[in-house]
Formats: structure tokens, C-alpha cells, sequence
């Protein structure tokens, strides 16, 4: 990992995952893995031996290298800040992308969210306010301040967003 600072290692990271998930052809033919991101039986956070894990995807591939865990990868990052409900209002949905990845975002009232494609759990934490209309996200369960690509903008009118890590736009699906 040299020439890489962290924090574009994880962006590399979980762009090759959601190619990967998109170019695997989905439908569950049996390729890739069964398990969300970093554990078996979608429960994300979690390697199949039970450790946590950073929550990027596996390879995809038979004999891959697996998740990255928290030993590999060093967790730093401020404390959790409180969220209120009115903070993230606005997120509150579904967020559809339009790519090949199938993949979308679903933020919930408590400022808890999750990023899926293909039904793999590529992220799930908490959404940190970061400025009008900006939102940047968990990373094991801690505020990773300098990482302003993991997360996502709104749109002036609300009706989009643009997610950092790959600058896809996503709509948001009617309720």
C-alpha cells in the first residue's frame, strides 16, 4: 500500500467491489459470494470467522483474498456524532442509482443507512451532516473526518444525489 493515503485505498477498494458486483452478472448463479459485505448470511461487519470486518466486499472470486478486516486496515476516525431526525431529513428513502451495479441507498430517520447492489451490503452505518446538503458516512463506527468522497450532496431541489466515492447519481424512489 504505498503511494496510496488511506482513505484513497478504501474509495479503490470499494469502486473494484461494485464493478466486480456489476460485471459478476448478479442473480445469484452461484459466482461471488453468498454473504453481504464481510460476512456470511448478510450479516454485514462480520468475516465468516465472526471478526469484524471494514465492511468492503470480498473479491467475488473462489480462493480471493477475502474482506478486509480491521487488522488489516487501521481504524481511525473521531467519535460518532449525535444525529438528529432533522439533520437528515432530506436523505429519508430510497435512493435508486441508474448504472449496470443495480445498486441503490436506503437512509432511514435515525441517520442510519445502507448502500446495496446486487442484494450484497456494500455499506451500512451511520450518516454524518458535513454542510448544506452534504452527508458523509461511518466508517467502523467512527466519524472519518477526512474522507469527504465517502459520502454524498443533494441536489438544490432534493430530488438527487451524487455519491462521492464513484460520483454516480442516484433518484430518489416515490414512497
Amino acid at each position: 500500500m504505498t503511494g496510496l493515503p488511506r482513505p484513497a485505498f478504501l474509495v479503490t477498494i470499494a469502486a473494484t467491489a461494485l464493478a466486480l458486483a456489476a460485471c459478476s452478472g448478479g442473480g445469484g448463479g452461484g459466482s461471488g459470494p453468498t454473504g453481504a459485505a464481510g460476512g456470511p448470511n448478510g450479516a454485514p461487519g462480520r468475516t465468516a470467522g465472526g471478526g469484524p470486518t471494514s465492511g468492503v466486499l470480498p473479491s467475488g472470486g473462489p480462493g480471493g483474498p477475502g474482506p478486509v478486516t480491521g487488522a488489516d486496515v487501521p481504524i481511525t476516525g473521531a467519535p460518532l456524532p449525535k444525529v438528529r431526525t432533522g439533520q437528515v431529513k432530506p436523505l429519508v428513502g430510497k435512493w435508486v442509482g441508474n448504472g449496470q451495479a443495480q445498486d441503490y441507498f436506503v437512509f432511514r430517520a435515525d441517520g442510519t443507512g445502507t448502500w446495496i447492489a446486487h442484494g450484497r451490503t456494500l455499506w451500512a452505518g451511520q450518516v454524518i451532516p458535513d454542510g448544506p446538503n452534504r452527508f458523509r458516512f461511518s466508517w467502523e463506527g467512527t466519524d472519518p473526518q477526512e474522507a469527504s468522497f465517502w459520502g454524498v450532496t443533494l441536489d438544490a431541489g432534493g430530488e438527487r444525489l451524487v455519491f462521492g466515492g464513484t460520483n454516480q447519481t442516484y433518484t430518489k424512489a416515490a414512497s
